[in-house]
């Protein structure tokens, strides 16, 4: 399997793995993009965009990332955290009065972050078009009494992390979250294949997701976990094609920022890799403190609903260095994508951004993401 783009000398490693992906593990297209230092080492892609046409993989192609999204949100939480504009310890109410109902005067956004709040859902059934309309999710979530005491236990917050953390941006900056990233990075970084509701006209660009092999059965529909992320069943999980499944037009350009970002490989790289480092040159977006403050360990382990522990552990905001997912090290930040067929993350101690995009979803077993993560470790390791 022939694959595009290149990689620098000492990353001859990351491509190597890149290719066996295609070659070993099943891979259908993907990209994978690494910067060190700012500067970047590694670029490729190949593959096919999509099963059905076999049209090829372009150096530009933009895939659903899913929870990547919460990385990006995450950012911007940080970014205007740092600028003094939000509190991440504040009452989520300082911002948004209208959520105090209910028991939710203590949320703060850094306990939404953390997954910690107790609202992973709301009770409510809405629509997709109310789900696309935003502010009906926003009156759910006022509405919505916790599920046990905020702060006391980690719930997968698979949507409501997304529109709580994004209505408290829209509240300080007037901007709902995928505009504001556009103003506050993703314009001057020229992220244009990166977004929170992908553009209609870019549509066709997109690769098409596939469902993974080696999946177990399906969950119990009725589960808490499982109806956080379908949205007490509005949304298919796991699914990939219409009616709003992952590939949804509907689903992709309206804003679900907690689970449905699109971007390329290139484009999480160089984001993260702004942040850890700055990129080209520029100052990076989050400082040292702000990353210490992000990936200290706030939950993690088994749910409060009784899923067993993954071996997830998550900062504010961010997966870090665990069992779940082994980076490089105490000072990785990053978050996947469902299906564990997207990863992204930065780290200032290595200096590296990386991202990895892919439409053949993961299943049990699915090495693709660690072996390149693993080729990035040691590569470098050796540059440094």
């Amino acid at each position: 399997m022939e694959t595009n783009g290149g990689a620098d000398q000492g990353f001859g490693l990351v491509a190597d793995e890149f290719a066996r992906n295609f070659t070993e593990r099943g891979e259908l297209g993907a990209a994978v993009a690494v910067f060190v230092d700012g500067r970047k080492v590694v670029d490729l892609w190949g593959g096919t965009v999509d099963d059905r046409t076999g049209r090829p993989w372009e150096e530009d192609t933009p895939v659903p990332v899913m929870s990547c999204g919460k990385g990006i949100v995450s950012i911007l939480a940080h970014l205007l955290a740092q600028h003094g504009r939000l509190d991440l310890d504040a009452p989520v109410a300082a911002y948004w009065p209208e959520f105090a109902r209910h028991g939710k005067e203590g949320i703060t956004t850094r306990m939404v972050l953390a997954n910690t709040a107790g609202i992973p859902l709301f009770d409510r059934k809405l629509t997709f078009q109310e789900l696309t309309a935003w502010d009906p999710v926003i009156h759910a979530l006022e509405e919505q009494a916790p599920l046990y005491a905020p702060g006391t236990a980690y719930e997968y917050h698979a949507h409501s992390f997304g529109f709580i953390v994004g209505e408290v941006i829209r509240r300080i900056t007037g901007l709902t979250p995928g505009a504001y990233f556009r103003k506050a990075i993703g314009d001057e970084l020229g992220l244009n294949s990166t977004w929170i509701g992908v553009p209609r006209e870019a549509l066709p660009r997109l690769a098409r997701l596939v469902e993974g092999e080696g999946r177990g059965p399906l969950p119990d529909a009725d589960l808490l976990p499982i109806r956080a992320v379908t949205m007490n069943g509005a949304l298919v999980f796991p699914g990939v094609d219409d009616p709003h499944g992952w590939n949804s037009p509907a689903l992709l350009s309206a804003e679900f920022p907690g689970a449905g970002a699109v971007s390329t490989a290139r484009g999480m790289a160089t984001l993260y890799a702004a942040a850890a480092t700055g990129v080209d040159g520029s100052p990076r977006l989050l400082a040292p403190d702000t990353v210490t403050d992000a990936v200290a360990e706030r939950s993690g382990g088994a749910s409060w609903s009784g899923f067993p522990d993954l071996g997830v552990r998550w900062g504010s905001g961010f997966l870090i260095d665990s069992p779940f997912r082994r980076t490089l090290g105490p000072r990785s930040f990053g978050n996947d994508g469902a299906g564990g067929c997207q990863f992204a993350f930065g780290d200032d101690e290595f200096g590296v951004g990386f991202g990895y995009t892919a439409n053949r979803m993961g299943g049990r077993g699915d090495v693709r993401i660690n072996r390149l993560i693993e080729a990035v470790r040691e590569c470098a390791a050796g540059a440094g």
